[in-house]
């Protein structure tokens, strides 16, 4: 089962250590990164394999070694080959302080000022050894690892600016910030609403545009059409009825946005592979 909201609206880690870590591998329920963002930033390190990341408009291939920031609000997506990743989902708001003259340094990241390059490639060693680091205390909780995850934020976000692994806002001509924007508005629309009939029509309203437009900029965006984003949120959201109630398949067919039965089981079967009585409680 992949990533159930779009805009993912939870608390990370604890309140007084806002750091979020998780081991991906192949048998990981959310193996699969469905295209989704948050308000927080993303750190991920690839162990093995090849990850295909989506970051707004732009594609990756990241390889073994290699490590990626994500910052907050960028809508993004991987598929894995044989991959396995880690990932931090942090509040960057955990490095500032009134009393810490790094304050300054984090707050333009924060605010967007800047923005640290996505894609840090094993041979970026110093940016390698730090995430490594950081990756293994995290993972570790040995005594004294808060300290050790705090001060390689700082060193990592240090090493970014030293060396200019960053761009400014004005340079980024490649994103195009109308365009996110609309992205997300559609996303929320589909993920509060995808229980219900609604029309391609519908859903282009939300951003202002006509249908056949909107239909050629969400495949531009997100490389699928949208009544088949939408069939596939249905059909997550029809897993986790699955395997969280005592809902029939009929049940968790009409819940989930479906008015016909034999349509539901077809497009499960088409995005799952199986039919929706595997997914059923023992």
């Amino acid at each position: 089962m992949q990533y159930i909201n779009y805009r993912e609206s939870r608390q990370r880690g604890t309140l007084d250590f806002p750091f979020e870590y998780h081991h991906v591998t192949p048998a990981h329920p959310q193996y699969n990164m469905a295209l989704h963002w948050h308000v927080e930033f993303e750190l991920i390190r690839i162990l093995s394999g090849q990850l295909l990341l989506t970051i707004d408009e732009n594609e990756y291939t990241v390889t073994a070694g290699s490590t990626i920031i994500i910052p907050a609000g960028c809508v993004h997506s991987g598929i894995p080959d044989c991959c396995t990743y880690e990932c931090i989902v942090f509040d960057i708001n955990a490095l500032l302080s009134k009393n810490d003259s790094c304050c300054k340094l984090v707050q333009r990241i924060s605010d967007h000022e800047i923005e640290p390059l996505y894609v840090y490639p094993e041979t970026c060693n110093d940016i390698h050894q730090i995430a490594w680091c950081l990756f293994d205390a995290i993972s570790s909780k040995v005594e004294g690892y808060e300290l050790i995850v705090l001060g390689s934020f700082y060193h990592l976000f240090g090493l970014i600016y030293s060396n200019g692994y960053y761009n400014t806002v004005s340079s980024q001509l490649s994103r195009n910030h109308k365009r996110i924007v609309q992205l997300k508005s559609a996303l929320e629309f589909m993920e509060s609403s995808y229980n219900r009939q609604i029309t391609l029509e519908d859903i282009a309203n939300v951003v202002n545009m006509s249908p056949k437009y909107f239909c050629r900029f969400f495949q531009e965006m997100t490389h699928r059409t949208p009544i088949d984003y939408l069939n596939y949120y249905r059909i997550e959201r029809a897993c986790y009825l699955l395997l969280t109630t005592d809902q029939s398949i009929t049940e968790v067919a009409f819940n989930s946005g479906f008015n016909d039965l034999s349509y539901f089981i077809k497009t499960f079967k088409r995005y799952k592979g199986t039919t929706p009585k595997k997914y059923l409680k023992v």
